[in-house]
């Protein structure tokens, strides 16, 4: 396949995919809307990510959610990755017809376009998220393997942030989060990730364009947006530990996710792109590792030489879960994909990049406002 179409291409894992797609000789379009939240608002002079790419892909300015730029976009393309979408978990619970416009109904509109019209498109690739899941799988002592509701507000508000079985209330031990585990997703973000997925796949094989779902765990890596203070807890604590402010850790800092580096993540999608066997179904992208909140702010506070503290404030945010971390076993059945870095190498690649960035005050305090106002922050 030698022209693909990359949407939300200008963004930390589609500029980084573009130009690793380049380099194997491939022909790059790609098609953005250059959300100001994420390259602020003159992308040419404020977006390292939109920088990296121009002059090297064709680029369409567009919206996924209008007809006439999928149609522009898609004309000659083989295949099609579609990585644009809101991707919030906490602003997705009060901009809720936002994430659904954009997330559901920018890919009902892409849907509808390989539907109903004349194309050449032989592959589609769609990024969905370990959002799904919410809690995930875990392992109850006397019912064995389980998937717990979502935390109640009561248990938390005692700084009780642990899950529990579903049918007896029992602490339950967490496991790896297979493909066939329980989906009930926590956050708007989640559904909207899961609605996309399941219209990609059906929609897909009913075409005969064979169709795959990749589950991303927890992405970061270079490159990464250091000013959108709604995702990912490595940018935003760096941002807060480089303006010299103490980060504060959420529940009891215990809460875990699976940090899944920038280079495996493209490399999942190469694989997934290369995988010639006629496919319908989600597989997921992480470590199979979980590492604490806690344990990510100590090793960059340690990585940046600073003096600021990780306090932990037993706060919580409606819509975030208390652990996940992917079962691998499909991925490494399927497209042969075996993780190449650790968290620590990782974090450290990440913190070496972050300390050559000029980095400006995302305003992190003026987010969490905004959900305490809506009772999402407590």
């Amino acid at each position: 396949m030698s022209n693909i179409l990359i949407t939300g291409g200008a963004g930390f894992i589609g500029s980084n995919l573009a130009l690793k797609i380049v380099s194997l000789g491939h022909q790059v379009t790609i098609l953005d809307n250059l959300s100001p939240q994420i390259h602020g608002p003159n992308p040419e002079a404020t977006s390292p990510l939109y920088k990296s790419i121009f002059g090297k892909v064709h680029f369409i300015k567009g919206n996924v959610e209008l007809k006439k730029d999928w149609l522009k976009a898609i004309s000659g393309k083989d295949a099609i990755i579609h990585l644009a979408a809101e991707t919030g978990t906490g602003q997705s619970m009060y901009n809720i017809k936002h994430y659904c416009n954009t997330n559901i109904g920018g890919t009902a509109t892409l849907l509808d376009v390989l539907t109903n019209t004349k194309h050449s498109i032989e592959k589609l690739i769609v990024a969905s998220s370990r959002a799904i899941y919410g809690e995930g799988l875990y392992l109850c002592n006397q019912h064995g393997k389980v998937n717990p509701h979502s935390r109640l507000d009561d248990d938390m508000q005692k700084g009780d942030f642990n899950c529990k079985c579903p049918i007896c209330n029992s602490n339950v031990k967490l496991l790896p989060t297979p493909e066939d585990s329980t989906v009930q997703s926590s956050s708007i973000y989640g559904i909207t990730k899961y609605n996309q997925e399941q219209m990609s796949l059906l929609i897909g094989e009913s075409l005969r364009i064979p169709t795959i779902a990749l589950r991303f765990q927890n992405v970061y890596g270079p490159g990464q947006s250091l000013h959108n203070p709604y995702t990912g807890i490595l940018s935003i604590f760096s941002n807060l530990i480089k303006n010299n402010k103490n980060i504060t850790v959420f529940e009891d800092g215990l809460e875990s996710r699976d940090f899944v580096y920038i280079d495996d993540v493209v490399q999942s999608i190469i694989l997934s792109l290369d995988n010639s066997i006629m496919r319908y179904e989600p597989i997921n992208i992480g470590t199979g590792v979980s590492v604490s909140v806690l344990k990510v702010a100590q090793k960059l506070i340690q990585i940046y030489g600073s003096t600021v503290n990780a306090n932990i404030s037993g706060n919580y945010r409606v819509g975030d879960i208390r652990h996940n971390f992917a079962d691998l076993s499909k991925a490494k059945e399927i497209l042969n994909f075996k993780p190449k870095y650790t968290f620590e190498k990782g974090i450290s690649l990440f913190g070496d990049w972050v300390n050559q960035q000029v980095i400006n005050d995302n305003n992190f305090q003026d987010s969490l406002i905004e959900m305490k106002n809506r009772k999402l922050f407590k």
